[in-house]
């Protein structure tokens, strides 16, 4: 049984006797035999609830030049799908040299390179070198999300924080 303070004079009365329960005393009044047991807290909430996103803003470090000469450097990327990871996989051109797959996978998921009227894997096998660094990062980003980062608390002092799991190569989600 539950032992609750009376309100008139603290004595102690079992919770059952009456009707309303009254407020327990404060803790340094009762003596240390008669404490109240800790009250549980509440379930912890997750440590993110972000609506899903499934485009992604990005700036190349260079950017692309087409043929007129004009330098493309803001982008957008969309999520990658099991689709865009599976069709790359028949291409002559992936099987013949499979480091071609993130040339072809890029010319999926990326849907706008500034003025450009369309995005394809022509356009990303003619980036510099480390603009295709750049995506190839950025796509293992945005599509890891949720897969390889776990929301932890530190044990000693309770802390929320993100680790990261694990990580893999370009179209190996």
């Amino acid at each position: 049984m539950r032992r609750t303070a009376g309100r008139t004079g603290g004595a102690v009365a079992w919770a059952g006797q009456d009707a309303a329960e009254p407020a327990p005393e404060p803790a340094a009044q009762q003596p240390p035999d008669r404490q109240p047991a800790p009250q549980q807290s509440a379930p912890q909430q997750p440590l993110l609830q972000e609506p899903l996103r499934t485009e992604f803003p990005f700036q190349l470090p260079r950017g692309y030049v087409d043929e007129s000469g004009t330098v493309h450097r803001d982008g957008v990327m969309r999520l990658s799908t099991a689709r865009d990871e599976l069709v790359p996989l028949r291409d002559v051109r992936v099987q013949e040299n499979p480091a071609y797959l993130s040339v072809v996978l890029l010319g999926r998921v990326i849907t706008r390179l500034g003025t450009l009227p369309l995005v394809h894997d022509g356009i990303v096998e003619n980036m510099f070198a480390s603009d295709l660094a750049f995506l190839q990062d950025f796509y293992r980003q945005i599509n890891a999300e949720g897969h390889t980062r776990a929301g932890v608390r530190c044990p000693h002092c309770s802390e929320p924080f993100e680790v990261e799991l694990g990580g893999s190569r370009l179209g190996e989600s």
